[in-house]
């Protein structure tokens, strides 16, 4: 669903006394252009969108209604809900009670959410005694140190005539056998843990997406703290690596080490900071890239230290998970701001007419780094072009995703199978373009690339990726990703829609569940041969 953008323009034009023709001299365009806009039948975007604004007095935003958007992505989760989905509900009724009663929308989308946590914890768990095969070695483990302590026990307890040694040999039974149980039993409570902590990332990464949208991605406080942080860097030499080492070292007295030992055996990350030791440790096959940033990020954290624990403690973060989280989420975002300084990271992306690989060349990033980078650039009066981020693994599971207004991009699990997030993994190292178009009318411009890090032996395994950014097609001329596309041809769009079970289009022959309409007409793509009004075999 999108924002009635043109209704909203022509109520403020309306309250601000201006007629149409008027409006439509200050902007630049006829009268019956802007008409056709007012009455929602005209796209607007980009610069047109915000000299509208201008002249309306009013943010773009407001006119974008993005936290509507948000609002009713949320309401369609809920509406679609196998608990629900049965209800006869109007058409539009999703969009009227945003309108009307945004109290009462946004309620119904907190109370869905709740419930969705509930279910997953109760899942997990209900899973975890079911079927987990650990869960009933564990409790055989537990019931057979029961036994031996027992056994060992009675025998003390029965037998009066044992000498000191067997006495200490039984006591000493007791003893390795009580302190096994307590190991079991820690493993035992442990895998409970695991599975609450499983399901609390789902509230917790909801939580952080609630942030990242009420801030629009967007956080002066960090981009104040990397500016000056940069600006002294720049005093002292050229800035890289090796400037990043020297400054952790004068300033804070941390010794970085490239390769060898983590400190923790079978440690699997590319990086580690010991606190303790003040050693930054980073593997030896770590690229450029990942050094400069992930050095940047700790010096970042160290000097900025208190305005993280301020945004921290004004966020809405009910678990310490959460907290973790989102303080991961700050930090990276903070070394985005320092290796890519906001206007003359703007500058260039604008000049280059956002051409990934060029910015990479320039900034010494990484292709994920980057894309990153082109997410946040929301700063009031100096914006980039919105987009909206994905990142899967191979098996189509998302790991990470930035929101974009009005594309309801999946918080978990899998999106369309026909995004070109997962088209990539069959060209490695390609950049995929892709003009789609929603069952609502929006379209976009996807772009996609699958991403292999480094392995750190012989023995590891390569990972890969893929990354994907999301723009309104409104906006897709500014980048050199339109060159040669007719982004007026809709006939050349790709159909698709945000998943399956909340995708309407019924003759899709990617489908991979059904949609979550039982009363509507029966998707012609999952009928069986016989029709299921007659059995077989039926003799009359």
């Amino acid at each position: 669903m999108r924002a009635p953008i043109g209704f909203r323009i022509s109520n403020r034009r309306k309250s601000l006394k201006i007629s149409q023709a008027a409006l439509a001299r200050l902007i630049g365009i006829s009268p019956s252009y802007l008409n056709l806009i007012e009455n929602n039948k005209r796209d607007i975007g980009g610069a047109l969108l915000q000299r509208v604004a201008h002249h309306l007095q009013i943010e773009t935003a407001d006119l974008t209604g993005d936290d509507e958007q948000k609002l009713l992505q949320d309401l369609e989760e809920a509406y679609a809900d196998p608990v629900v989905e049965s209800l006869d509900f109007q058409p539009d009724e999703r969009r009227q009670l945003v309108a009307q009663y945004p109290a009462s929308a946004g309620a119904i989308a907190r109370l869905h959410r709740a419930y969705a946590n509930a279910v997953a914890s109760a899942d997990n768990y209900a899973d975890r005694l079911r079927s987990d095969p650990l869960l009933s070695q564990l409790l055989h483990q537990i019931l057979s140190g029961i036994t031996a302590v027992r056994s060992s026990a009675e025998i003390l307890e029965d037998v009066p005539d044992l000498d000191e040694a067997e006495r200490k040999q039984f006591l000493g039974a007791i003893g390795r056998e009580a302190r096994a149980l307590s190991d079991v039993a820690r493993s035992l409570i442990g895998q409970f843990d695991s599975s609450s902590r499983v399901a609390g990332n789902v509230s917790a990464m909801r939580e952080i997406d609630d942030l990242i949208i009420e801030q629009q991605n967007y956080f002066p406080q960090f981009e104040r703290v990397a500016e000056d942080l940069r600006r002294e860097l720049d005093t002292r030499g050229t800035f890289g690596p090796a400037l990043l080492v020297e400054e952790l070292e004068r300033r804070f007295g941390v010794r970085t080490q490239i390769g060898g030992s983590s400190g923790i055996e079978d440690f699997p990350g590319q990086y580690r900071f010991d606190a303790g030791e003040r050693v930054m440790w980073l593997q030896g096959s770590t690229t450029l890239a990942t050094r400069q940033f992930q050095l940047a990020r700790l010096l970042g954290e160290l000097t900025a230290a208190d305005v993280m624990r301020e945004t921290l403690d004004a966020a809405t973060l009910t678990s310490p998970t959460t907290r973790r989280l989102a303080a991961r989420a700050m930090g990276s975002y903070l070394a985005g701001a320092i290796v890519f300084p906001y206007s003359r990271f703007l500058a260039e992306a604008e000049g280059l007419a956002y051409d990934i690989d060029q910015l990479r060349q320039i900034f010494n990033g990484s292709f994920e780094q980057v894309a990153h980078r082109l997410v946040s650039l929301r700063r009031p009066g100096e914006e980039g072009i919105p987009f909206g981020f994905l990142r899967s693994d191979p098996a189509g599971r998302l790991t990470k995703h930035f929101p974009l207004p009005g594309l309801l991009l999946p918080n978990s699990g899998h999106a369309c199978p026909l995004w070109s997030i997962y088209g990539a993994f069959r060209q490695p190292e390609t950049l995929l373009r892709q003009v789609v178009r929603f069952s609502d009318g929006s379209r976009y411009l996807f772009l996609a690339r699958s991403l292999q890090r480094r392995p750190g032996s012989y023995r590891e395994p390569a990972t890969h990726i893929s990354i994907m950014l999301a723009c309104d097609v409104l906006h897709a001329d500014r980048t050199v990703y339109a060159s040669g596309l007719d982004l007026d041809d809709r006939e050349a769009d790709v159909p698709v829609g945000p998943t399956c079970r909340l995708c309407t289009r019924r003759d899709c022959p990617a489908r991979q569940e059904e949609m979550l309409t039982p009363d509507g007409p029966r998707s012609v793509t999952r009928l069986p041969l016989i029709p299921q009004e007659f059995g077989l075999g039926d003799s009359g």
